[in-house]
């Protein structure tokens, strides 16, 4: 969830100071994009994997501390809970081989992690939602030691006038719970992608992962169950929207989980002004630091989740960029399948992004909104209205256009041809079973019973192996 602040009670003073900052700053950046000041890197590609710290049964193992001292990387971080990590990926120009230097990056990454939580009797295991995990141990008492996430739990507590969080997802079963603080959100794992790109493509790819994120969702879906209960096919995406709604039914501030409120026309500066004039301020940190470092406009963008989210970041010289994080894909369920995701997406932004034809002029905003909660509802088996205004089943869409699409856009980055057959033909091969993560975990569950922890230790045995979830038995 970001950086560390060092404090989680504020006073009223520190909410008006922490705005002027970010009015100066929002100020500054929007002189940066006047005058072009943003790095010229162009389709530079980067990773965030969450992943689960379980035990021996494939429970929630709240050790994250322990794993972390051990490791003493700075690939690997906390997240919201003790039993959750994040580990990252350096950035690397979309070229060449880049696809199988991440894969081959995050295996090893991955492998340190196992490693080091063996000791603790422990191991990492990549899944959106953990299927054993239960209500009882989303608690406070397994809240990760940073100062942030209390502060975040406090102020999202105090917009709701202290009023209970409601889960209320409606899927093919039915479940609703009160909890009493954000610890839910830590039931949410994703794999988080990231695109820098120059100042001017930077509209269109934005653009363009908005266009997406209804096929990406469904090709990598891969959390059905929640608390025993069969949801959606990425049941994630309802969970993490209503963990840490600021909305009562008494008032309703912007939700600040959101798919957003409408394309960029311009520029990406766009969001960063809706940020300062539609969402309260979170977390008022007043940072002593120069405002070209945008330290406060970035804690609070930090605090708005938008599935297709803009950042500013900086480059290893010290020169400010744009990127775009694509937030819809799960954790899991293999690391080739992980990369196959990555590599779709990559290939169809980039392609998107460069078509004479801009896709968001093709497909109304509203359209796209509806085409996403469709894909996260029922996956591949989804139907949405698509670019030429027809409507199509989506494992039909990503199989006879957008994967050759891929191809496409992968080609004109570059790609070495080894790895563009190696992780389209795994994305090939999923359509072709219609088996994601999700359905491979109904079907477990339709054929040896609904018993969380078997469906919990079969998966884990599968992930073990390396293979792609379509070549994973039932």
């Amino acid at each position: 969830m970001g950086q560390e602040i060092s404090q989680s009670r504020f006073r009223k003073q520190d909410f008006v100071n922490f705005d002027a900052r970010l009015q100066q700053e929002t100020e500054l950046l929007s002189e940066y994009f006047d005058r072009r000041r943003f790095s010229a890197e162009h389709c530079v590609a980067g990773f965030e994997l969450e992943a689960w710290l379980v035990d021996e049964e494939c429970r929630p193992l709240p050790e994250n501390e322990r794993l972390l001292a051990a490791l003493d990387s700075e690939l690997v971080v906390p997240e919201l809970a003790r039993f959750n990590v994040e580990l990252n990926g350096e950035p690397r120009h979309l070229s060449g081989k880049a696809l199988s230097k991440m894969q081959r990056e995050l295996a090893q990454t991955w492998a340190l992690c196992q490693q080091a939580a063996a000791p603790l009797g422990g191991e990492l295991l990549m899944v959106g939602i953990l299927p054993t995990v239960r209500e009882q141990e989303l608690v406070l008492a397994n809240m990760s030691a940073m100062t942030r996430y209390r502060a975040l739990n406090e102020q999202v507590l105090r917009m709701r006038q202290g009023h209970p969080l409601e889960l209320n997802i409606q899927g093919r079963e039915h479940l609703k719970a009160y909890h009493q603080d954000v610890m839910l959100e830590s039931a949410a794992t994703s794999f988080q992608l990231h695109l820098q790109m120059d100042q001017r493509a930077a509209v269109r790819a934005y653009n363009a992962a908005i266009v997406l994120s209804a096929p990406m969702v469904a090709v990598s879906a891969n959390s059905p169950y929640l608390f025993g209960y069969d949801l959606w096919d990425e049941t994630r995406i309802a969970l993490f929207e209503q963990a840490v709604s600021v909305c009562t039914d008494e008032s309703c501030s912007e939700a600040r989980v959101t798919f957003g409120h409408g394309y960029v026309k311009n520029s990406l500066l766009e969001c960063f002004i809706e940020n300062r004039e539609r969402y309260p301020v979170l977390l008022p940190e007043t940072l002593d630091e120069d405002p070209a470092l945008f330290s406060h406009l970035r804690l609070h963008n930090g605090t708005i989740w938008r599935w297709n989210r803009p950042l500013v970041g900086f480059d290893r010289d010290g020169r400010p960029h744009l990127r775009i994080e694509h937030r819809v894909i799960p954790s899991g369920p293999s690391l080739i399948d992980a990369m196959a995701n990555a590599a779709l997406f990559f290939g169809l932004a980039c392609e998107l992004s460069r078509a004479p034809e801009a896709p968001e002029a093709r497909l109304g905003f509203m359209q796209a909104k509806e085409n996403f909660y469709a894909a996260a509802r029922h996956g591949l088996r989804a139907r949405v209205r698509w670019l030429n205004g027809n409507e199509v089943d989506l494992q039909s869409l990503l199989r006879e256009e957008l994967v050759p699409l891929a191809r496409r856009g992968l080609q004109a980055q570059a790609i070495d041809p080894g790895d563009i057959e190696r992780y389209m033909g795994v994305i090939e091969a999923r359509l072709r079973s219609g088996r994601n993560g999700s359905a491979w975990q109904r079907a477990y569950v339709a054929k040896h019973g609904r018993d969380m922890p078997a469906l919990a230790a079969a998966y884990r045995e599968r992930q073990r192996s390396g293979k792609p979830v379509h070549e994973w038995e039932v």
